[in-house]
């Protein structure tokens, strides 16, 4: 008898799915690392939706307790995501092949067109599509909160967390990590006081309808290769240690201190362990470092390379990537005759420090994680903290928007053509439930179309 793939699992909502191999977990995080545009809020939307609604991997529940420890981490949470589901079906080789295979789709794709960025300049076919490309993405990162809120917000103490935190970062400008540890002393101190309103997973509305049972639910057993042992734990931070310092030492021992490889390693190492929130939270550290410190790159170069990683599949933070490329390259770090391959080493070794904590973050903290999903004083802070993030993402929406509608500032006119692309793009999302990768296809060729046209 043949055994019914998992992804069949939607057309059978009251049967568990079958167990999924190695091996068709690993397409599917290739086909997500393809996929997965819109930034973290987007990535998120897309990982609930196939893992959760579609083909019922991992229950609701368990998928928010992951989130909310990658919320908490510094790193791209939804890179982080996409680890901890793949460890926890498949063990430490699971998590790092669904944590590279997001992030490596990304980084061939932005050696290439840095590379045509840098060497050729100014490209109407590109500046066309991505004028059509980000409005799209404004309007995914406001379906994306709406998505995440909608499952988050489960009554009105949640909701008013979200509301002070949006407050907080648009008009106090307060520093993400401040917005994060408040939001978990309030969970922390409501878990034990008023435990009713920060329950995970409580009170499920129409947003949290029961998708079927799940291959990893709420009440399945944690498996054996993820519960909490010392051994496991020393381990893993050896190696991780030994994966940063090796490296690290080789640059130093080879070319010294102030080599502009071994400054990138260094710089991009600080950025993944001293920002959190993920890439929005990070992208004006590196701005300020690889711009006003380092001067790797210009101001405009920056803002093209953030264009690039805003329609560009994979975490935002790939940026990192540009910024190494253009860097190197700009440098003739290894002579002028070899400038494509100093910028390709450069973005993969930048791209190598900047993920290397996370992996090491999700293998280590995981199955501590994972012997938390019942405990509430646990979960009522993570239930807290990602409230607060829903208020972080729509003030991220709201700076995209500023930016898309108005691109010379206030003072600056207003584009109604961008308006028009991001209000059919949100009309598409909410209203017809279009496929994100398709109303990012059609907003790219109507803004192609529309460059022809002007």
């Amino acid at each position: 008898m043949t055994k019914k793939p998992a992804s069949a699992s939607a057309e059978n909502p009251d049967t568990p799915p079958t167990q999924v191999s190695f091996w068709e977990a690993f397409v599917f995080w290739l086909k997500l690392g393809f996929i997965s545009f819109g930034g973290p809020a987007g990535q998120i939307s897309i990982m609930h939706q196939e893992l959760v609604e579609n083909r019922r991997w991992i229950s609701e529940r368990r998928f928010l307790h992951a989130l909310n420890y990658c919320m908490v981490l510094p790193g791209p949470e939804a890179q982080q995501l996409a680890t901890y589901i793949g460890w926890l079906m498949h063990r430490s080789w699971g998590g790092i092949v669904a944590g590279a295979l997001f992030v490596l789709p990304s980084l061939a794709i932005l050696i290439c067109l840095s590379w045509i960025y840098i060497a050729f300049g100014e490209i109407p076919l590109v500046a066309g599509l991505f004028y059509g490309i980000k409005p799209a993405v404004t309007a995914i990162v406001v379906q994306a909160a709406h998505r995440i809120g909608s499952r988050a917000l489960k009554n009105n103490v949640l909701w008013a967390i979200a509301a002070a935190s949006f407050v907080a970062i648009f008009a106090l400008n307060a520093p993400f990590p401040a917005i994060v540890a408040v939001a978990a002393l309030i969970g922390y101190l409501g878990g034990r006081l008023a435990p009713e309103y920060f329950k995970a997973g409580g009170g499920h509305g129409k947003a949290d309808k029961s998708f079927g049972p799940a291959l990893i639910d709420d009440d399945t057993p944690t498996p054996e290769h993820a519960l909490f042992k010392w051994r496991h734990l020393l381990k893993i931070a050896v190696i991780g240690s030994l994966l940063w310092l090796i490296p690290m030492g080789l640059l130093t021992a080879s070319h010294g201190w102030d080599y502009t490889l071994t400054q990138m390693g260094w710089f991009f190492t600080k950025a993944a362990l001293l920002t959190f929130g993920g890439a929005y939270a990070v992208l004006p550290y590196v701005y300020q470092g690889a711009v006003d410190n380092y001067h790797w790159l210009t101001p405009l170069q920056m803002i093209d390379g953030l264009a690039l990683g805003e329609t560009t599949p994979g975490p935002l933070i790939m940026v990192v990537a540009f910024v190494g490329f253009v860097g190197a390259y700009a440098k003739a770090v290894f002579g002028p005759e070899s400038l494509f391959l100093a910028g390709a080493v450069a973005a993969s070794l930048v791209t190598w420090f900047t993920f290397l904590p996370s992996f090491i973050f999700i293998l280590t903290g995981g199955p501590l994680i994972e012997t938390t999903h019942n405990d509430l004083k646990f979960t009522a802070p993570l239930t807290a903290i990602t409230a607060a993030v829903v208020g972080v993402i729509l003030n991220l929406a709201m700076f995209f928007g500023y930016h898309v509608l108005w691109p010379k500032g206030f003072a600056g006119s207003f584009d109604w053509i961008s308006a028009l692309i991001a209000l059919a793009a949100a009309i598409a999302l909410f209203r017809f439930k279009q496929n994100v990768i398709h109303v990012i296809a059609a907003c790219a060729i109507a803004g192609l179309l529309i460059k022809m046209l002007l």
